[in-house]
This record gives structure tokens, C-alpha cells and sequence, in this order.
């Protein structure tokens, strides 16, 4: 095991590296690009509903939760009558539609990327809801993939907050500083680097270009997301002794 080494009262003592135990990833636009899709979904399940978004609503999903995305529109449409996980339900039974007509994107190297880790600790951290995320891991063939999901519903606060890393650290039973967190967005990063976690960006499916540059390290696609390039983020973010 690497070591620090130091002195306390004139003698060497050895304390253990702080590693990497587990990695937590975030979902739409990290492991597939679904975004554009709900985006359609949540129009057409408003639409049924009296509600006609605009192209500005489409775009606020990006990177977003439920909590964010339902306190937006209930400013903007105060007649919107729907509860937010009425609002979840009609957009998620409307995705499965959409999803029948467009199929789902899976970003580079997502499923390989999941499989390379299987021997550590991973949960999911997403802004979609539950139903959304089963559906999402269904389609990408990795619905045993992940013990622990932590959905919109799951967390008072959504992202850039670090509530739901901090949940899942908590869960998988590590540190924030044991994790590395794998996103795309400009709050998903903020949410990972306010938890305390190492943070990679993502570009793959950054279709926007949101701002990755607060991430601690910013790769093309998930096939660059190696065990060993995580043991050097990590020595880079804490140092080598550890956090």
C-alpha cells in the first residue's frame, strides 16, 4: 500500500493512502444523450396538458433535475395545475414513446466504462426521475449495473447542490474524498466539487458546450476513464499522502 511519511516527535509514523473506493456517475449526457429527447417528452406530456413550452424550456433541462425544472415552470405557466411527480409520470410515460420513434444515443464508451469498475463501488446521480433512469439503464443494458441510484425524487436539492453525491457517498458507505465523480454539466461538476469528490468532465456529451473547466480533469469520451487515470487525479487533487 503507497504510504505518506512523516515525523511526530522525532519519530516516522506511515499513514494510509486515502484511494479511490468507489465512482459515482451521473446519467443524461454522460452515459447517454437523452436529454434532447425528455426535452420532447416533457413538451408533449405539457402539451396534453394545456401547456405549450417554448424552445427556452426545452433547454433549461439540460443538466437539470426535477426540482429545478418543475419550480421553473410553475413560474413561468401558473396555470400548470400538475404536482411535480405528476409532471415526472406523464413525462416518463411520453419517453417511452419518443424513445420507440428516436431510439437512445449511447455516448462513447459508456457501457465499458461502468464494466471497468465493477469491482468497486458505483452508484448513479441523476437529475432525471426515477422512472426515467430505469428506463435509461434498461435501454443501455445496465439495469444491475448500479446498487445505488439517487433520483430526483431522492434529495431536496438538486444540482449544482452536492446533496445526491453526498447521499451516494454516504449509501456505498466511502468518503466524498474516497469518490470520483464522472459528469458533463456545468452543475453536475459544481455539485461533485461542492461534495468534496474528485470530479471528471466529460466532453462526449457536452452538446451544448456548458463550462467543464471546474472539473479536476476534463476528458474526450469514457474510454479514457482508466483505474490508472484515476489514481493519478486523485494524487493530483489530495496529493499522494491522501485527502
Amino acid at each position: 500500500m503507497d504510504c505518506a511519511t512523516g515525523t511526530r516527535a522525532g519519530y516516522a509514523w506511515y499513514e494510509p493512502r486515502v484511494a479511490i473506493r468507489a465512482v459515482l456517475f451521473d446519467l443524461d449526457g454522460t452515459l447517454v444523450d437523452t436529454e434532447r429527447e425528455s426535452a420532447e417528452a416533457m413538451a408533449r406530456a405539457l402539451a396534453g396538458h394545456g401547456v405549450v413550452c417554448d424552445q427556452d424550456d426545452r433547454d433549461f433541462i439540460i443538466g437539470r433535475s426535477w426540482v429545478a425544472i418543475y419550480e421553473r415552470l410553475r413560474e413561468r405557466y401558473p396555470d400548470l395545475r400538475w404536482t411535480r411527480d405528476e409532471l415526472i409520470a406523464a413525462t416518463a410515460m411520453a419517453r417511452e414513446r419518443v424513445f420507440e420513434e428516436l431510439g437512445i444515443t449511447v455516448l462513447p464508451g459508456a457501457r465499458e466504462a461502468v464494466a471497468r469498475f465493477s469491482h468497486l463501488p458505483r452508484a448513479l446521480v441523476t437529475g432525471s426521475s426515477r422512472a426515467e433512469a430505469r428506463q435509461a439503464l434498461i435501454a443501455l443494458g445496465l439495469s444491475d449495473a448500479f446498487p445505488i441510484v439517487i433520483a430526483a425524487e431522492d434529495v431536496e436539492r438538486s444540482k449544482p447542490h452536492p446533496d445526491g453525491y453526498l447521499a451516494a457517498a454516504k449509501l456505498l458507505g466511502v468518503t466524498p474524498e474516497e469518490c470520483v465523480v464522472v459528469e458533463d454539466s456545468l452543475a453536475g461538476i459544481a455539485a461533485g466539487v461542492a461534495a468534496g469528490c474528485a470530479v471528471v468532465g466529460v466532453r462526449a456529451g457536452n452538446f451544448h458546450g456548458q463550462d467543464q473547466t471546474a472539473a479536476h480533469r476534463v476528458i474526450e469520451t469514457l474510454d479514457e476513464l482508466t483505474e490508472e487515470m484515476l489514481d493519478a487525479l486523485h494524487d493530483a487533487v489530495y496529493g499522494p499522502g491522501g485527502a
